[in-house]
């Protein structure tokens, strides 16, 4: 009969080898994620990052900054290609997510907006519409705070305008602050897990809307399985409170014209609460409600690119008067 220091030895190898074979399905999940979802555009060096980027079109700028965890091919082909038509449009990844990069500590959402306006100075754009899906919402916010001549408008879609206590239960896991645990999940659960799920035709993240079987590809969904989205959106939404204390401070005196669209049954964000509270605080501002979900950029691209379109026309003409 082995004894207890045996069993234990057993037990330290078996989970070592588990956790081995975790962190080789990770590596493999990534890879295949990368493949699936490569960067599709262009590099750009600014202070503090490395931002990836695409540029398309000509005309007045309209700039498209994701959200949480994700990158910018969750602005659906379609919206892009309908705007693009009519404008310059610029997609960025947000420094640390998709395929930008960070120098030192993962930056907060003040920090993010300096580094895409330096981008913005760089690629020579002019005031620009600023569209901000969710987290990148948030950082719209922060930059036309900080830096109204780089702003004609905002055009939010389901953006993050308040504090929270609590994260979504959808995001709960990302509210983890140990380091170590964060780097433990990111490698041993995500990865598999994302396997595991594979093409699950519902999210609460899309939900009520199905998400589309394309989203892995075109909409860069493989990407959320890589171990540093995870460790990323999980310091994002840890540095939520104390950089949307200040974002709220300023709502009274943003001077540029701001247009919320969301969702009426967006299960991420209440459109009470970020959309009507919100456009109460900011003069001027108003809210669209359509029915539909969180992902509207990729649900639905063309309806959410006429609007962005029909609001961009009035602030950029208005601007240029």
């Amino acid at each position: 009969m082995p004894g207890t220091p045996e069993i234990l030895g057993d037990i330290a190898a078996a989970l070592s080898g588990l956790a081995g074979a975790s962190a080789l399905v990770t590596l493999m999940a990534t890879r295949r994620a990368e493949r699936l979802a490569p960067p599709i555009g262009r590099f750009c060096d600014v202070p503090g990052a490395r931002l990836h980027y695409t540029d398309q079109g000509s005309g007045s700028a309209i700039v498209l900054i994701h959200g949480l965890g994700g990158q910018l091919r969750n602005f659906a082909p379609a919206l892009v290609e309908h705007l693009a038509r009519t404008f310059r449009v610029i997609a960025i990844d947000r420094p640390g997510c998709g395929y930008s990069t960070v120098r030192g500590q993962h930056p907060d959402l003040h920090a993010q907006a300096a580094m895409v306006a330096a981008l913005l100075v760089r690629l020579e754009t002019g005031p620009v519409m600023l569209v901000g899906h969710s987290l990148g919402g948030a950082l719209s916010l922060a930059l036309v705070e900080a830096r109204p001549d780089l702003v004609a408008g905002l055009a939010l879609v389901a953006p993050l305008t308040r504090q929270r206590r609590d994260a979504p239960s959808a995001l709960r896991i990302l509210t983890i602050r140990s380091a170590v645990a964060r780097a433990l999940i990111g490698w041993l659960v995500v990865g598999p897990a994302g396997r595991l799920m594979g093409k699950s035709s519902r999210s609460v993240v899309f939900d009520p809307d199905p998400m589309p079987d394309d989203y892995a590809t075109l909409g860069g969904g493989a990407l959320l399985y890589r171990p540093q989205t995870f460790d990323r959106a999980s310091r994002d939404i840890q540095a939520v409170p104390a950089a949307m204390a200040a974002i709220e401070a300023g709502y009274a005196a943003i001077e540029r014209p701001v247009h919320v669209l969301f969702g009426r049954g967006d299960r991420i964000l209440p459109p009470a609460l970020h959309g009507q509270q919100f456009v109460e605080q900011v003069p001027g501002a108003d809210l669209t409600l359509v029915d539909g979900g969180h992902m509207l950029p990729f649900t639905q691209p063309l309806a959410t690119a006429r609007w962005i379109a029909a609001v961009a026309s009035r602030a950029l003409a208005t601007r240029r008067a």
